[in-house]
């Protein structure tokens, strides 16, 4: 009688030999997909294990740069409503006594240089001629020389509101700040009609 050495039966071998040549197919198909791979143009790194983002290539960002700030040149139109929008605020100062909005509505320069205290002070003489700016809004400004810029920003506009009895003639400076003009400078001066008369 033939002994038997110890170990898995025959059939046994036999499922050891079909595992390993389902490994062996196993392998096969992998190395095809990863010629596969490397004809689409797959950089090995993506099938190497490494992390998607330590090969993610970074999108390019265009920079657009911010076009430079446009300071526009006030227009006959504008010009006037500038100087009517100064008197009028002055008037309501004048009448009210708080130039807290008057100095709002000044350049960051015109607040540092004039508190409201120290504007009251500036227009006492003015208040006093009870001189009513309101009456500016009737008639169109006339100007006794072109606006001129006399700084960066900075422009210069004087004239006269013909008016009776009295005129008003006026000394204004806009500075250019925040997209939009703003008081820099106001001097306000009553005048009298001078009355021509036939000898």
């Amino acid at each position: 009688m033939t002994n038997k050495m110890p170990g898995p039966a025959r059939p046994g071998i036999f499922a050891f030999g079909t595992i390993e040549m389902n490994l062996r197919r196993s392998i096969t198909r992998l190395s095809a997909m990863a010629a596969g791979l490397v004809c689409l143009g797959v950089p090995a790194a993506a099938h190497s294990g490494l992390p998607a983002l330590q090969i993610a290539q970074q999108p390019v960002v265009p920079t657009i740069n911010a076009p430079p700030a446009v300071r526009p040149v006030p227009g006959q139109l504008e010009l006037s409503q500038l100087i009517w929008s100064t008197m009028i605020t002055v008037e309501n100062a004048n009448r009210t006594g708080d130039y807290s909005v008057l100095r709002q509505l000044g350049s960051q320069a015109f607040q540092i240089g004039n508190p409201p205290s120290q504007l009251v002070q500036v227009f006492a003489g003015l208040r006093a001629t009870g001189l009513d700016l309101s009456t500016t809004l009737l008639v169109p400004p006339t100007y006794t020389q072109a606006p001129q810029v006399v700084q960066n920003g900075v422009f210069r506009v004087q004239g006269i509101f013909q008016l009776r009895p009295r005129s008003v003639g006026f000394d204004l400076y806009y500075q250019w700040e925040q997209g939009r003009w703003k008081i820099y400078g106001i001097d306000i001066i009553p005048l009298k009609m001078i009355e021509q008369r036939d000898n």
